[in-house]
């Protein structure tokens, strides 16, 4: 049976980071946000090692450029739907919500979009990896949101508020205009070190 697609071992990470994304929309969606941010840390953490599983194979310009498609659109899912549907999940609901919910997915797709535009732009005059980005990654949201639900019972009352504001702030941020330099090798240990100390007060927060 012939199918479209690139079948490799290069997307299985991408593929499990979206299909826990799926979970946890489903969760959070059902009333259980806690594990809905649990899927989104565990996206967060197959989204920092896909891309290195990728340059271990010797791959096509068609590979290439469908491993930057699919990868932007798994990261919609799990960086773009999941944290509006944790917001959802813990009680965020009304006018002001759905205005920052869309803002907050139309700036995603916007940022990822242009990622996409730029990345193929700069593959055509440069060789190696990218050093910088322009506006803040989509993938952040799988540090900053889990990290405002595990302060949940510092906030109290006012998680929710502070979430949604996160929300605006986050989608700012995407699509203004700054430098920020791509973690290197020294750079991904502290980030993987930050996701487990917020995976911790996360875990925390939900035997409380």
């Amino acid at each position: 049976m012939n199918l479209i697609g690139f079948y490799n071992y290069t997307v299985i990470l991408t593929y499990m980071g979206a299909a826990a994304a799926v979970c946890g929309i489903f969760f959070s969606a059902s009333g259980y946000p806690f594990w809905g941010v649990i899927c989104l840390l565990f996206a967060g953490l197959t989204d920092m090692f896909d891309g290195k599983v990728a340059s271990t194979m010797k791959r096509t310009d068609a590979e290439k450029a469908f491993g930057i498609q699919i990868d932007s659109l798994c990261d919609l899912v799990s960086f773009g739907v999941l944290p509006i549907a944790i917001g959802y999940g813990i009680g965020l609901d009304g006018g002001f919500f759905y205005v920052s919910a869309a803002l907050y997915l139309l700036c995603a797709v916007i940022r990822l979009a242009y990622f996409n535009v730029d990345e193929a732009r700069r593959q055509k005059t440069e060789t190696g990896r990218r050093k910088t980005y322009y506006g803040l990654p989509v993938t952040s949201a799988a540090l900053i949101f889990p990290c405002i639900f595990g302060m949940k019972s510092l906030l109290g009352d006012a998680m929710p508020i502070i979430y949604q504001l996160i929300l605006y702030v986050t989608a700012a941020a995407f699509i203004i205009k700054f430098k920020i330099a791509k973690p290197n090798k020294k750079g991904i240990p502290l980030l993987l070190a930050i996701g487990i100390a917020i995976a911790v007060l996360v875990i925390a927060s939900g035997l409380n």
